[in-house]
């Protein structure tokens, strides 16, 4: 488990251009919008046809390049144009919907939706809606793609669309949350049936004697949209879409039977940037050799073999907003007033301002 954990933004969009290429979105223009309408770089024109850029490859490609089969189920939103689609970005499989949300439930004449984007999609262009509640349909897509490849190398991504709004729980399990009410029963019940989901996931590999010869890694794209769904970031300050850590600071544990000691914790900050070498490497390749990645690989680091810091320094921007983090000192930048400094060692809440005290620092 790591106890500073980040993305590089604080939203889901750009958040996911960062995961997918190990590189920090602002390189090849996604800055921290969800549909960044400057982006004119693409061969595809309007706002909606923005997305990852073409030129960029993502841990799909690098992974099939190393043999793997290669599978992306659930959220997209890197694109809903035919350009942008999974299967043309380095992943043999996509099953679910390429836009940012959507109902948990299946689509029909009770509950209609007109936006291409959140079909439910089968391969590429194969529209069918499905029965089950969105999250086991998502495991139990990516269950069916680990048995038709438990015989070879297989990558995974799978990408819950919960806990994100629209808030829709499976009623069934909302009894399990008396003492709560309102949004937060339904969050709860939400994170429940992700919690199943996952478990199902877990419990394939273990059937299938897979689960000791199977990287897991569990993460998040953002912080919790406290004024929306409900969620609580404390002891940190901050929501998603802002640059305080209750908006980029995440959950992340890794899971290496025989290679990661079991129930270890590790201190120091990381990014999701370090997802694509860590799997890269493991897969046999030296990432060192791919021009331009952020991200590092963490398995030396979580062995022990270096004990430094993986990132003395990590960065966020969004328009004229930013922030750095430079070892335990975080500065926080905004269109409207001061810089604002915290020393995340001792405040993890970033209530104790030292802008004033400390002016070279925030020089």
């Amino acid at each position: 488990m790591f106890e500073q954990a980040y993305v590089t933004a604080a939203v889901c969009g750009p958040s996911r251009a960062g995961i997918l290429t190990g590189r920090y979105q602002q390189r090849f223009g996604y800055e921290e919008n969800n549909v960044p309408g400057y982006m004119d770089n693409n061969t595809c024109l309007s706002d909606d046809d923005m997305g990852l850029p073409l030129e960029q490859k993502t841990i799909g490609n690098y992974m099939k390049e190393l043999g793997y089969a290669t599978g992306y189920f659930g959220k997209w939103h890197m694109g809903n144009a035919d350009c942008f689609h999974p299967t043309k970005r380095g992943f043999d499989v996509f099953h679910d919907f390429r836009g940012d949300a959507r109902s948990y439930y299946d689509y029909n004449s009770e509950n209609p939706n007109y936006r291409h984007e959140d079909w439910l999609e089968h391969g590429y262009g194969q529209y069918a809606e499905s029965e089950k509640y969105l999250t086991h349909e998502l495991a139990d897509q990516t269950i069916e793609f680990i048995e038709k490849n438990q015989e070879q190398p297989f990558f995974a991504f799978l990408s819950f669309n919960a806990v994100h709004t629209p808030m829709e729980p499976e009623e069934e399990l909302l009894k399990e949350f008396p003492q709560l009410s309102g949004n937060r029963q339904n969050l709860a019940a939400m994170a429940l049936s992700m919690d199943i989901a996952c478990g199902k996931v877990l419990v394939k590999l273990k059937e299938l004697g897979l689960d000791d010869n199977t990287i897991v890694i569990y993460t998040n794209d953002n912080g919790g949209p406290s004024d929306t769904n409900s969620s609580d970031n404390s002891p940190l300050s901050g929501t998603k879409a802002n640059h305080l850590e209750g908006g980029i600071r995440v959950p992340f544990i890794i899971k290496w039977a025989g290679v990661i000691k079991p129930n270890g914790v590790y201190k120091y900050p990381i990014s999701t940037l370090d997802i694509l070498p860590t799997c890269v490497n493991a897969a046999g390749r030296k990432s060192e050799g791919i021009v331009a990645l952020d991200g590092v690989d963490l398995i030396p680091f979580l062995l022990a073999r270096n004990k430094n810091r993986p990132h003395h320094t990590l960065y966020w921007k969004k328009e004229n907003r930013a922030a750095i983090r430079d070892g335990d000192w975080k500065l926080l930048r905004f269109p409207d007033r001061p810089a604002e400094l915290y020393d995340l060692s001792k405040d993890i809440s970033e209530v104790n301002n030292q802008a004033a005290e400390q002016p070279e620092i925030v020089k």
